[in-house]
């Protein structure tokens, strides 16, 4: 047995099947590489989705984590601490808004997007207690969460963990129509993803977004994007709805790339008038804004602005498009912007996990979503010569 058989055995011995890992034991990262426990190499095209966008332990970053670990860690936001005011404000300041709540987890600042437009709906719009209704789309992915869970639509994410509670909508994802149908005196918000990822990297057309949030404002409905994975520069700009004008939300929903790759860090964005709804002790986390992860986000985001790996993301998406042109009639469609692509292969190629096994061994880390669909999203640091070889390793398995 080898050191990883041996690792991965252990592992599954004591831990909850949750997951159907590819089978390599990653030891060692740096960049765009990993190492597996034997010493082979691989190129990351995870990036535990979309949350290495600045690469496996990038220096800064983690000079930042260690300096902060040197100091203090953690306080919980009964006291204040030096790091959070920095951050949210360098936060603010990059997505044109007011104020800022810190999360962990993306699926806590789902939630805290959830409970914020549900009490602006009560106490702004006036909906009557208990009514607030919340727009969703079919094929979303916003987290794990019972709440969450109720709201997808995936068998495999809601089967047996139910009773759901009400008071949500859900409808086609990208048919602008449906929307303006659904909307009622008592919708609070449109909660949506600028693309699916999960889904398949599923884009909605041209326009959608902007005239979503154009008919959320004339219903005054707060249009919230859920940019987790696809936020922070992977889409070739610092957020996916600059792609479109007049696409700017009300609540703009972070985390995963917001931690740097080293600590999980969210938050819910928005103007003040949303935002100053909540009243001390309504809502919270022990770890939330914590100064550990307050500094190590700041240096996220100073690494994402002066390394201009947004502007990396557009032109290394595109040159990526181009190598994987000439894949054969294995491959039906390519999709996505930036350095979020899906690759779907027709089912006459086999499934995607048995592509993305072969990858593998060929040294390539890829995820498998919705059985014919290949998520490509490295690093954004990954240069020219990666990407050439990472389009040789496609081509000979695809080709």
């Amino acid at each position: 047995m080898t050191r990883s058989e041996s690792i991965i055995a252990a592992t599954e011995a004591v831990s909850a099947q949750n997951y159907a890992p590819l089978p390599v034991v990653i030891t060692r990262g740096e960049g765009v590489w990993v190492w597996d426990a034997e010493g082979r190499r691989y190129l990351d095209c995870i990036s535990a989705y979309s949350s290495l966008n600045q690469g496996h332990r990038h220096p800064r970053i983690i000079a930042a984590l260690i300096e902060q670990a040197s100091r203090l860690t953690l306080t919980s936001r009964a006291v204040h601490n030096d790091q959070l005011g920095p951050f949210l404000e360098r936060l603010c300041e990059l997505c044109g808004s007011d104020m800022a709540l810190p999360m962990n987890t993306g699926a806590e600042a789902v939630e805290t997007a959830i409970k914020l437009s549900r009490k602006w709906a009560y106490r702004r719009k006036g909906v009557p207690p208990d009514h607030a209704e919340i727009i969703v789309c079919r094929n979303n992915f916003h987290g794990r969460t019972t709440t969450l869970a109720g709201i997808s639509t995936e068998p495999r994410y809601r089967a047996d963990f139910g009773p759901y509670g009400p008071g949500f909508r859900c409808i086609e994802f990208g048919d602008i129509e449906q929307l303006r149908r659904a909307i009622t005196p008592c919708t609070a918000a449109f909660l949506v993803e600028p693309i699916q990822a999960e889904a398949g990297i599923r884009m909605p057309p041209s326009g959608y977004l902007r005239e979503a949030r154009h008919s959320c404002r004339e219903n005054e409905v707060l249009f919230a994007l859920d940019e987790i994975q696809t936020g922070l520069g992977r889409t070739g700009r610092l957020f996916a709805h600059e792609h479109e004008a007049g696409a700017e939300p009300d609540l703009l929903i972070l985390g995963k790339a917001l931690g740097g790759g080293v600590y999980p860090v969210s938050a819910v964005i928005g103007r003040r008038s949303i935002m100053d709804v909540l009243e001390p002790g309504e809502h919270g986390s022990t770890f939330g804004g914590n100064p550990l992860a307050a500094a190590v986000a700041r240096a996220a985001l100073d690494v994402l602005v002066t390394e201009q790996l947004s502007e990396r993301a557009a032109r290394h998406g595109d040159y990526l498009r181009r190598q994987l042109g000439t894949l054969g009639p294995a491959v039906r469609e390519i999709r996505g912007r930036g350095l979020l692509l899906g690759i779907e292969i027709t089912p006459a190629a086999g499934t995607a996990r048995a592509i993305c096994e072969q990858l593998l061994v060929r040294g390539v880390l890829a995820k498998d979503t919705h059985e014919q669909v290949i998520r490509i999203a490295p690093p954004l640091v990954i240069g020219e010569t990666e990407l050439d070889w990472l389009a040789t390793q496609l081509s000979a398995v695809l080709g």
